[in-house]
C-alpha cells in the first residue's frame, strides 16, 4: 500500500485527493494519506511519497491537530451513503535541495532530486534515521521527474500514533487527480511488473462539482478554520480490497470523469522511465 525503506506491513490505507480554488493559493490539489503501519525492520523506517508538484515546502503540510480522524470521517460519509443507497506568497521562493523538518510523529525530508536525500539523512534524529537503499532513490530519480519526494521517517514507537498526512500543492496537471499508491514493503525499489494486493480507500473531491454531487462530510465543530479551508464539503470514494490484486502503480482519474461521478474511470497509473 506504499513504499517503505525497510521491512514493514501496512493496512487500511486511505488516500484522498481534492481539487480546489483556494482564495490565497489559487488552484491546488490537497492530498491526504493514512494507514496502519507495523514496522518489521530492526531499526527506524520511513515511507516514501512521490508528489506531482515542483513546489513543496514545510508550510504546505497541514496539521490535523485534534482532528486525527478527518479521513475516516470521509470514509464514514461514503460508506453511510452507500448503505442508504442499498436500502433505498512564499510559494515563489526556490526550495532548498533537501528540506528537513518535523511533522506529527515524522521527520520529513523533501527533495526535488531524490539522490540528494542520502546526504541529508544525518539531519534526521538517530532514533528515526532509516537505511536507504541507493537503488530505491535511483528508482524515483528515473521514474518521477519533476515530482517532489517526501521521505517520512518514523521509529517503532511512533508507527501506530500517526495522524493523517495532509498537505497541499500546485499540481503538475490540475485536471488529473493522482494519489501515490506504489507498493514495496522491503526497502527495495518497487517491482512494476508485479501484481499487488489492494487495501485502499480512494477518496476524491472537487469544488467545481454541482450541488447534488457526492456525499456530505461531517467535521467537528471545533475544527480550526485554517484546516477546514482545505477540506471538502462533499466527497466520492471507492474501496479497493476484498482479495483484489492490482497492477503496481498509483490511482488516477481525470477531473472531467470525477465531475461526472464516474469512479469506474479510476485507473492504475504505472510510472515510465524518463
Amino acid at each position: 500500500m506504499c513504499v517503505s525503506t525497510g521491512e514493514a506491513a501496512f493496512s487500511g490505507t486511505i488516500v484522498y485527493c481534492g481539487r480546489q480554488h483556494h482564495p490565497e493559493h489559487g488552484l491546488i490539489h490537497v492530498l491526504g494519506y493514512q494507514n496502519t503501519a507495523a514496522n518489521l525492520a530492526d531499526g527506524p523506517n520511513a515511507l516514501l511519497l512521490h508528489l506531482p508538484t515542483r513546489q513543496l515546502t514545510p508550510r504546505q503540510f497541514l496539521s490535523a491537530g485534534r482532528t486525527g480522524d478527518v479521513l475516516h470521517r470521509m470514509v464514514t460519509a461514503v460508506e453511510s451513503a452507500a448503505a442508504a443507497a442499498d436500502g433505498i506568497a512564499w510559494m515563489g521562493a526556490e526550495p532548498q535541495t533537501v528540506q528537513v523538518f518535523d511533522h506529527d510523529v515524522y521527520t520529513v525530508l523533501l527533495a526535488a532530486e531524490p539522490t540528494a536525500i542520502a546526504a541529508a539523512l544525518g539531519e534526521v534524529p538517530p532514533h528515526r534515521r532509516p537505511d536507504l537503499a541507493p537503488d530505491l532513490l535511483r528508482f524515483y530519480t528515473d521514474h518521477f521527474p519533476d515530482h517532489t519526494i517526501a521521505v517520512c521517517c518514523f521509529d517503532n514507537a511512533d508507527a501506530q500514533r500517526a495522524r493523517p498526512l495532509l498537505l497541499w500543492y500546485p499540481p503538475l496537471d490540475p485536471d488529473r487527480l493522482t494519489v501515490p499508491a506504489l507498493d514495496s514493503h522491503t526497502g527495495a525499489a518497487p517491482d512494476l511488473d508485479a501484481g499487488v494486493p489492494a487495501d485502499h480507500w480512494v477518496l476524491l473531491s472537487t469544488d467545481q462539482a454541482p450541488s447534488d454531487w457526492g456525499v456530505p462530510v461531517t467535521y467537528p465543530g471545533d475544527m480550526r478554520h485554517h484546516l477546514r479551508a482545505f477540506l471538502p464539503a462533499t466527497v466520492l470514494g471507492r474501496h479497493f480490497g476484498r482479495g483484489q490484486t492490482l497492477p503496481n502503480g498509483d490511482f488516477t482519474i481525470g477531473h472531467r470523469d470525477l465531475l461526472s461521478g464516474d469512479l469506474d474511470r479510476i485507473e492504475r497509473l504505472r510510472p515510465t522511465l524518463r
